[in-house]
């Protein structure tokens, strides 16, 4: 099976991109959907102990944790140590899982994919790219966002021109939804029959 890393910087399109791989049967784990139930169950209690107060009512409060991650970006790598090796395992079982039911590729959603060494793990990189003031404009409509808290999401991200250089293929999510979903059949297409090394490297 190959395994296709899907990355890009935030408010770049992931989402865009993930939902077309999706429509055309290929299976996506979205490492932020599993960080999310993480903070709902096994996450909670540990991320709690690391950070006083940062949780409510069994479940982490983002915007608490957030503040103490904003207070001291330095402790973003104790909130990593926690939360990575339990993304990591649930993206192992999601694999596991599409190779027994007979699937010939499948995709891991995961934004920090180059920064933290992810792209070693797959077959295939694709970035998901947009101009700069469409990714800002995208970014700052979201709830609770800020222009400080992007800008702490930013320093920890590869700037895009260093994304789109590591990029096995690039889809550009500057234009309309179908011209995106256009690029990924694209893609799609281009990598039929193709196999994949990293499953029984790093994740059989």
């Amino acid at each position: 099976m190959l395994v296709i890393g899907l990355t890009g910087s935030i408010g770049m399109g992931k989402s865009t991109a993930a939902a077309r791989f999706r429509e055309l049967g290929i299976a996506v784990c979205d490492a932020d959907a599993e960080v999310h139930k993480l903070y709902e169950g096994k996450a909670v209690a540990p991320i709690e102990a690391a950070f006083p107060g940062s949780t409510a009512n069994g479940k982490v409060d983002r915007q608490k944790l957030a503040q103490a991650l904003i207070a001291a970006p330095s402790r973003f790598a104790r909130l990593e140590a926690i939360v990575h090796p339990m993304v990591k395992e649930a993206e192992r079982q999601f694999l596991r899982a599409e190779v027994a039911r007979g699937a010939s590729m499948a995709v891991l959603e995961i934004p920090l994919l180059l920064e933290g060494g992810g792209h070693g793990r797959v077959d295939v990189v694709v970035v998901v790219s947009a101009p700069p003031e469409m990714q800002r404009q995208r970014v700052l409509a979201r709830p609770g966002m800020s222009l400080e808290k992007l800008e702490q999401i930013l320093a920890r991200q590869l700037h895009d021109s260093e994304k789109r250089a590591r990029a096995d293929f690039i889809v550009d999510t500057g234009g309309s939804i179908a011209e995106s979903a256009a690029q990924v059949d694209k893609i799609v297409e281009s990598l039929q029959g193709r196999r994949g090394e990293a499953y029984a490297k790093h994740w059989a």
